[in-house]
Order: C-alpha cells, then sequence, then structure tokens
C-alpha cells in the first residue's frame, strides 16, 4: 500500500486498459546532428474505471511504441533509458499529471525500436464527476555515454485514453467535479515543493497545479502576490555565441528562480543537466560560471549571478555540470518585471593564469521569470545589481581574452588551448577549443 494525501492508493473497480496512437514529433539531442523525427506513439494507459471521492488511484502509462527508433548513432546498454512524461486530466477536472518510469530497459541496439520502462503517477480525486486521461508529450533520458534527451510531443489532437467515474460515496456522480493529482517533486501554486512524495496539488477554480500551472492558466515563471516568497521560473531556451578561446555556440535550457526576501530576491539560477565535458585535466576550483540576468519590463538593468567552482578534480573526457549561480536582485521600480537570461561567462583559472571565456546571447530569449516588483533604494533600474555571490573570484581578464599573467608556462593550461577538436557539452552543444599557439597569434 502506498498513501497518497489522506486517502489510499488503490483501484476502486476494475482496471481498464485503453490504446491510443497519435501523431508525434520527437527532437533528439542536438550533439546527435539528427533532424526531427516525425512518427506515431501508441500508448496503453491502465486506470480504474471508477472510484470514490477521497480515494488516491494509480494510473499506469505503457509506451506499446514510441515515435522514434534508436538512431544509427549508438548502441544504448541496459538500464540507461528512462522516460517521463504527462497526462491531461479533463472533463469534470482540468490539469496535468506527471508520469515517470524506472531507468529500466534492455539492451537496445542502433536503429531498432526503443524500449521504455512503464510509467505511474497518482490522482488523488476531490470531487464527484468523469474524468478524462489523455496522454501528452514524453521525453526520453539516456544516460550514457553522456546524458541526452529526446523531446517527443503531439502534432494532432490525442483522444483520451482512459476515464474515471468519481462518485460521492452514495453512487452518485455530480458535474463540476475536481481531481488534483502530483508526483514526486511536483510544485502547489504558490510553487512550494510538495512534501512528503506523493500529495494532492489542487489551486483554487479546479486547476492542478502539478508541472507549475496555476489557476488561470499562468505559469510558474511568474508572482508576487501577497504572503507568496518563492516565485519558480520556466524553462527557457537559449543559443550563446562564445569569443575565442571559447566554442562557436553553445545551446542550452536556462531556468531562473527567485525567493523574495523583505523588498529583495535571492537568484538562483539554473543550466541544463547535459553536463560539460572537461577539455583536460582540471583541478577542484579551476572551473567556475557566471550569468549577467538582464532586466526587462517595468524595471530595467541587470544581475550578476555566480555559481561556485568545481568541487572535485574533473578528468579529461569526464562530463562535468555548471554549478547553480546565484545573486541578488534589489528591483529599482514598481511594476511588472521580467528576469531573462543574459552573457553567460566560463572562467577557468590554474594558479595565476586565468581564461575568461563570455558567450553572448544569440537571437531573441524569452523571460524565465515575472515579477511584480516595489522600487527599492538603490535598486536596479537602469543600472546593475550585483550580489554577495557575485563577484568572480580569481579576478579574470575582462578583455575576455587570456590574462597575461605567463599561462605559456603552465602545462596544464597549455593541454585546454591544444585540445583541438575536443568536444565539451553544455546542455546539448559542442565547444571546440581552439589550438593555443594560434591564439597566441591573435593577441
Amino acid at each position: 500500500m502506498m498513501l497518497g494525501g489522506a486517502g489510499m492508493l488503490l483501484a476502486a473497480s476494475p482496471a481498464q486498459a485503453a490504446d491510443v496512437s497519435y501523431k508525434t514529433e520527437c527532437i533528439p539531442p542536438s550533439i546527435s546532428g539528427l533532424p526531427p523525427v516525425q512518427g506515431t506513439t501508441e500508448v496503453q494507459l491502465t486506470a480504474p474505471a471508477g472510484a470514490k471521492v477521497g480515494d488516491t488511484v494509480e494510473v499506469v502509462w505503457k509506451t506499446v511504441r514510441a515515435a522514434s527508433n534508436n538512431p544509427d548513432v549508438l548502441d544504448l546498454d541496459k538500464d540507461t533509458v528512462k522516460p517521463t512524461g504527462t497526462i491531461k486530466v479533463g472533463g469534470a477536472a482540468t490539469g496535468t499529471l506527471q508520469m515517470e518510469g524506472p531507468r529500466q530497459n534492455p539492451p537496445i541496439p542502433k536503429n531498432s525500436p526503443m524500449v521504455l520502462s512503464d510509467m505511474k503517477g497518482t490522482l488523488k480525486l476531490e470531487k464527484a464527476g468523469e474524468i478524462t486521461l489523455t496522454p501528452d508529450a514524453y521525453n526520453i533520458n539516456v544516460s550514457k555515454p553522456i546524458s541526452t534527451d529526446t523531446k517527443c510531443t503531439p502534432k494532432e489532437t490525442v483522444q483520451p485514453g482512459a476515464t474515471i467515474e468519481v462518485t460521492d460515496g452514495s453512487g452518485a456522480t455530480t458535474a463540476g467535479g475536481t481531481t488534483s493529482g502530483s508526483t514526486t517533486g511536483s510544485t502547489t501554486a504558490g510553487g512550494t515543493t510538495a512534501t512528503g512524495g506523493t500529495t494532492a496539488g489542487t489551486t483554487a477554480g479546479g486547476t492542478t497545479a502539478t508541472g507549475g500551472t496555476t489557476a488561470g492558466g499562468t505559469t510558474s515563471g511568474s508572482g508576487g502576490g501577497s504572503g507568496q516568497t518563492d516565485f519558480p521560473g520556466k524553462e527557457v531556451s537559449v543559443n550563446f555565441a562564445c569569443t575565442s578561446p571559447g566554442p562557436a555556440a553553445i545551446a542550452s535550457k536556462v531556468t531562473i528562480n527567485a525567493k523574495k526576501s523583505g523588498g529583495s530576491y535571492a537568484l538562483t539560477v539554473k543550466t541544463a543537466k547535459g553536463v560539460m565535458d572537461s577539455p583536460a585535466a582540471l583541478p577542484a576550483g579551476a572551473l567556475k560560471p557566471s550569468m549577467d540576468i538582464v532586466i526587462g519590463g517595468a524595471d530595467k538593468g541587470s544581475v550578476k549571478v555566480t555559481g561556485p567552482a568545481n568541487a572535485e578534480p574533473l578528468e579529461q573526457g569526464k562530463p562535468v555540470d555548471l554549478s547553480d549561480m546565484t545573486g541578488t536582485y534589489k528591483p529599482g521600480a514598481s511594476g511588472k518585471s521580467t528576469l531573462s537570461p543574459g552573457t553567460l561567462t566560463i572562467d577557468v583559472t590554474l594558479g595565476s593564469s586565468k581564461i575568461n571565456i563570455p558567450c553572448n546571447v544569440k537571437g531573441q530569449v524569452a523571460p524565465s521569470l515575472e515579477l511584480d516588483t516595489t522600487a527599492q533604494q538603490g535598486g536596479a533600474s537602469g543600472g546593475t545589481t550585483t550580489g554577495s555571490a557575485a563577484s568572480t573570484a580569481g579576478g579574470t581578464d575582462s578583455g575576455g581574452g587570456l590574462a597575461a599573467t605567463g599561462a605559456e608556462d603552465n602545462g596544464t593550461l597549455r593541454a585546454l588551448g591544444l585540445v583541438a577538436g575536443t568536444a565539451i557539452l553544455l546542455g546539448g552543444a559542442v565547444f571546440t577549443f581552439t589550438p593555443w599557439r594560434r591564439l597566441r597569434g591573435t593577441r
């Protein structure tokens, strides 16, 4: 047995299973160089045919056929594939149910069908009515040799795969009933992570808060209401163009979260967990990220956020993550202010030798967060706010090149420049370092 909210996890009446097929587009990881795949997804949903108000029921998503095969790139090892997905809750309620499967699969050779584990989620039934469950988008994560994601989304209207008749206990069903449901890690309307694993996540108006949705359809990337302190941002795609000796381009996902403290906001900025392959053996404390967060809307300016350097030594060719970056935003204007990713800087420091790699945003990027701000004395409007965590350790070369500190004599740092063709992956991007001697010739 599992407990979910106040109700027991159960199959209140015999389970029903139905198959539904829909046209799907799958976007392979950009490092594969493969184009989008158009295919058909076939899903079997299993859920109780009927249940009572107060029950917590289990829903199972079985992928009968994924829209894309394992491409002709590499064989996938056993237990390296993990699926996640979403189910649209409709009928007497609206919302989203998060689904997750274990990293459990047989070896999958190249050019063969993807084999995905069954995904599960739990739904807390709050009121009577007929509830429909419709499969929606899903993601396929492969953990080795590097972490990559293939995102698959419907390209046509999908039919419900299961229906639950929810009674009030006396056997009657009423229109307008509401359900709510979430899986571990879902957020409530206020942006607070649900405590204790599985729990209900209802919001006013009968909308499920799962997946960062609040009443009225506003994404979790906005906020500022009375009493609210946590404001989770939405994940946005960003393309960066970097200066030498950095990569030509980076494509990544960025999320900006805020926590209100008085009139200011503590920011936490996360980049995609696609990780980065180290081009050379680097000691602990050698690689450090920072970013300029662009303030728009009612307020203007920027906020510098920085992350700690790598805590452990990095091995050449081994994957690493960029650390979460933090800083403080003090509003300089009142109204709706937006926060968007700006220039990303990667600093590599070895003793007194430093490389500073600025990567500027290329093209348009959507705001990750919108806040209802109140102007504070000394705020950011028209200028720059630097939080306590925003100073760049080690002193980088503001010109964006190589600091003149005798780097030619440092073997490890020389290796960074000499590794031509070495791939450094950030999200789905590729870094290629320029040969060191050619760098010296351009200074």
